[in-house]
């Protein structure tokens, strides 16, 4: 049987429910985090919870005082356990706003949804069968205050991977309105050109991924640069190699975009460096 945590009562996932009314499915007002557990501990959860709880102050959330990184983090154990899945999992916490319309609303608190999901381990490891991948067409993302916060409102990444499916590509670039390419449906991007390895700045609009975050982090830790530049279309056609990252996938390796294909040379270190 599995079970999904609303709020902090476990309920089986057949008699799950919320409100309709609720303005996350009427407006996307929100936030989730998707993260893995591994051996009943939250890997990266120190970056997952400042994440989170600077969008919930971003979106103007009543935060209770009782509501704190401590009691989500014993709520996602708690139903991690309930499902048996201590050893891998991932974990999708999804923190909403409640009732009413935009103006009206009944109350501006946190309201929370906790599901988790059986993991293979391999999905961890660096793959051998690169990503193809595409450029999803006639969609641009905004460059705005809410760009970089992990949102309910995903509209544009779910149309792009309706594209990346048409098209038989494992994923879809997404560019904001500049035309820069910034991110993948579910991952930042990272490039390599001449032994360097470059990935779009915030600034530019992509979501601020904690592996993002822990990657740059960890290869400054070992005195290795990542530029935070710029993505054109060029670019990306003359890079060496293209890499995704994500907290569930860690670190993909792109084998190709528009037909154009990449190695996997610095990526293979890099994965070592991390990991």
């Amino acid at each position: 049987m599995n079970y999904i945590n609303i709020d902090g009562k476990l309920v089986e996932v057949s008699e799950a429910s919320v409100s309709y009314s609720n303005r996350a499915f009427r407006y996307g007002y929100g936030l989730f985090e998707t993260m893995l557990l591994r051996d009943g501990q939250i890997e990266l959860k120190q970056y997952h919870w400042e994440r989170l709880f600077t969008g919930l102050q971003q979106l103007y959330f009543d935060i209770p005082r009782l509501f704190t990184i401590a009691h989500l983090e014993e709520e996602v154990l708690r139903t991690v356990k309930k499902n048996k899945l201590e050893t891998l999992c991932r974990i999708r916490l999804q923190v909403y706003a409640g009732n009413g319309g935009l103006y009206d609303a009944a109350d501006q608190k946190p309201h929370y949804i906790i599901e988790c999901f059986p993991l293979q381990s391999e999905i961890l490891s660096l793959n051998e069968n690169g990503l193809q991948l595409c450029i999803a067409d006639d969609l641009q993302k905004s460059m705005d205050s809410l760009a970089n916060l992990k949102s309910c409102n995903a509209l544009i990444y779910s149309i792009a991977a309706q594209q990346a499916k048409q098209q038989r590509c494992n994923d879809a670039l997404i560019c904001n309105t500049a035309g820069n390419i910034i991110e993948s449906t579910i991952a930042n991007i990272f490039w390599v050109k001449d032994n360097i390895v470059h990935t779009p700045p915030l600034s530019e609009g992509c979501v601020a991924g904690v592996m993002r975050r822990h990657i740059i982090a960890a290869l400054a830790a070992q005195q290795i640069l990542v530029k935070e530049t710029s993505l054109i279309l060029g670019e990306l056609h003359a890079a060496n190699e293209v890499f995704l990252t994500n907290a569930i996938r860690r670190i993909k390796w792109v084998a190709s975009t528009d037909g154009v294909t990449y190695k996997k040379d610095i990526i293979n270190t890099v994965y070592k460096t991390v990991y």
